[in-house]
């Protein structure tokens, strides 16, 4: 049975546990359901700077007390920005979920956004925007999703562009902050050795200067698809072949992530065996799957030396189509197995259970329970599958390529092989 319990605030605070008895610690966390989608084209990267911000001191502590007043009782406190959500989160000895509590709590109403460390904090991601353009196995997924998305907020980057974030001002950030983090928007999720009585009253302690709902609809996603190549002087190709996907909400949620998983989600998997086992084509060779509320993407991520391109274009586009007729019951199976399994083993930590709390009352505003979640997986068989699969080339392929272009197929020819 789950023991998972939530309580909804006054001002629209979700409290959400899920207890764990059997560890001394606990992890907590705050969920924002907002992300790089809802900025405004010119703030593109106020997300994820306020997200820096807010770490950087508030009324009560500077920058060092927060992160030495964790630290101090042997605490971990991060962060991080996705498309649709952001997150705050602790782990820490189950005794000191208070403090963490407090600390987020602080953070999140009563940031300073001070001048000068906002100065100092630009630079800092300016940095971390640099760091990424020199990854080009990293930045290329920026280059996909802007492919995929071309001139909308759910296609910018994370990070923002440099020219915007050099130039934010204080305000923005501020307007971001007091416009977005409203009490209805935010899921506090626990899990560990935690009460659920003891974390609701510590959350109607500590959050009491939420800001007041502002309608913020992001725009609808609408997937396009088409070409970006970038030729650079780089030891390897990148490569990230990609299609309309589905959104969280989609019925073929699950056949989609077996799909994927046996596509390209391990060793076993069709893409590893037939490029990398078989072929020697690829050092790295995955899939990946990007939910989101209201569209999707599914992608294949290769990088393969410049002179192998060639072969391995045609190959990766060949199985893609085989996946549609021939998908059998053993890979799916297998596949499945690898779901189930990798679910079972993240209920081990506070930390995972923590973070799925608080997704998925962001997405579903519900808990999914390990046995529904395990019974969707089950349902799908081999057909699902092969439907999937075949729903994948109805769309116009996204394809983005960085590094050596010479030898690389043309898109017409790519979108041909998949048609």
């Amino acid at each position: 049975m789950s023991g998972v319990r939530c309580t909804t605030l006054p001002n629209g605070l979700r409290v959400v546990t899920d207890p764990m008895e059997a560890v001394e610690t606990a992890s907590v966390g705050v969920w924002v359901g907002v992300g790089t989608r809802n900025e405004r084209p010119e703030v593109n990267g106020v997300a994820h700077l306020v997200e820096h911000m807010v770490f950087k001191g508030t009324a009560r502590r500077n920058a060092f007390d927060i992160s030495a007043e964790i630290e101090n009782v042997g605490g971990h406190l991060n962060a991080y920005t996705t498309r649709e959500h952001t997150a705050y989160y602790a782990k820490m000895l189950k005794e000191d979920a208070p403090l963490a509590l407090d600390i987020i709590a602080d953070m999140l109403q009563h940031s300073a956004i001070d001048d000068d460390e906002l100065g100092r904090e630009r630079a800092v991601v300016l940095q971390e925007i640099g760091q990424a353009e020199d990854t080009p196995d990293d930045i290329v997924f920026d280059h996909f999703q802007s492919c995929a998305y071309p001139g909308q907020a759910i296609g910018r980057p994370v990070l923002g562009q440099p020219e915007i974030v050099a130039e934010l001002p204080r305000d923005a950030l501020i307007e971001y902050l007091h416009g977005h983090y409203a009490g209805p928007r935010l899921v506090l999720a626990a899990s560990g050795k935690v009460d659920h009585d003891e974390i609701v009253a510590l959350a109607e302690a500590n959050f009491t200067n939420l800001p007041t709902l502002r309608d913020i609809t992001p725009e609808p996603a609408r997937y396009e698809g088409g070409d970006f190549r970038e030729d650079r002087e780089l030891e390897q190709l990148h490569i990230v072949l990609g299609f309309d996907g589905i959104g969280v909400h989609d019925p073929d949620y699950y056949a989609h992530s077996v799909m994927s998983t046996l596509l390209g989600g391990g060793m076993s998997s069709r893409l590893f065996q037939e490029v990398r086992e078989k072929r020697g084509l690829v050092y790295s060779i995955h899939t990946f799957s990007a939910a989101y509320d209201d569209s999707g993407l599914f992608g294949i991520y290769a990088g393969t030396g410049p002179e192998r391109a060639g072969e391995l274009i045609p190959v990766v586009c060949d199985e893609v189509c085989r996946l549609a007729e021939d998908a059998t019951d053993e890979q799916v199976h297998r596949a499945k197995a690898q779901l189930k399994a990798g679910l079972l083993m993240s209920l081990e930590s506070t930390m995972s259970r923590c973070e799925q709390l608080g997704q998925q009352f962001l997405i579903f505003g519900r808990h999914l329970t390990v046995e529904e979640v395990v019974g969707r997986i089950a349902e799908v068989d081999a057909a699902a599958v092969r439907s999937a699969a075949r729903k994948l080339r109805r769309s116009r392929p996204t394809v983005t390529v960085m590094g050596p272009l010479d030898g690389v197929e043309d898109y017409d020819r790519i979108a041909a092989r998949l048609a």
